[in-house]
């Protein structure tokens, strides 16, 4: 048995409740190329293959639902070729490591607008959705032109729709109001790679109560012992909820 798979199996024994919903914002791609004097787009692959990696090790750690920052609804702003290149990302990972995610039980799923993509970036997404939507094991969701703010406004607008056309009372909670997001789940830890300390219109209602952490360590580096020492931070931590612990 390799060191890797002891330290994991230790870990899951010491860490008896992993958080269930894990979001991480995945800064860091262009820095860490700009440094190695690459190209950013070689920050981007390199970053890529990190999600594999980081995917694999949230299963062996417990957790259930790992929301990645793939692509926000600012991105577009990014020079042409940048965004052209991030927009072919998707096919790249895929072809390169869909059948590895069958083999190891994990769903992928998406969040955001996917139709403002090229049909091509469409298409290989939702293949990849369509070829794991039986898996049962770590849901890997990709937030992919998304962004909160968007997210909350279509929601408010399905929900104002329906009371209109008599389908329902105007009697929201907010329990039903997460139903109407793309991404439902309360958030329990939130990470951000790369130093930054910003939350980047990303999850804003779904990270209420959830904790955060944000590391120096850039995306490209981000490994599973970045992601223990992070999940050791949040096992460390007194989770309230605006009440009192005993």
């Amino acid at each position: 048995m390799s060191k890797s798979k002891l330290d994991l199996d230790f870990f899951k024994k010491e860490v008896f409740m992993a958080p269930k919903t894990v979001a991480i914002i995945m800064d860091g791609n262009g820095r860490w190329a700009k440094k190695r004097g690459l190209p950013r787009t070689a920050g981007h692959k390199k970053g890529a293959d990190t999600i594999r990696t980081v995917a694999l090790a949230a299963q062996d750690m417990g957790i259930q639902k790992l929301i990645l920052y793939a692509f926000s609804t600012e991105n577009w702003k990014r020079p042409e070729d940048e965004v052209s290149y991030l927009c072919k990302l998707p096919g790249l990972f895929f072809n390169k490591f869909i059948n590895e995610l069958m083999e190891k039980n994990i769903r992928v799923t998406f969040a955001g607008e996917l139709e403002k993509f090229p049909q091509t970036t469409q298409y290989v997404i939702n293949k990849a959705v369509n070829m794991t939507k039986d898996n049962t094991g770590l849901e890997l969701c990709l937030a992919i032109n998304y962004g909160s703010r968007r997210e909350m406004l279509l929601g408010m607008k399905k929900y104002a729709d329906e009371v209109a056309q008599g389908k329902r009372e105007n009697d929201l909670t907010e329990e039903e109001f997460s139903k109407y997001l793309f991404v439902p789940e309360d958030i329990d830890l939130m990470i951000r790679t790369s130093g930054e300390l910003r939350i980047s219109n990303y999850l804003l209602w779904q990270l209420a109560y959830a904790e955060l952490i944000f590391t120096p360590v850039a995306w490209p580096d981000f490994d599973e012992k970045a992601l223990k020492d992070c999940l050791d931070e949040f096992a460390s931590r007194d989770r309230r909820f605006g009440g009192l612990t005993s």
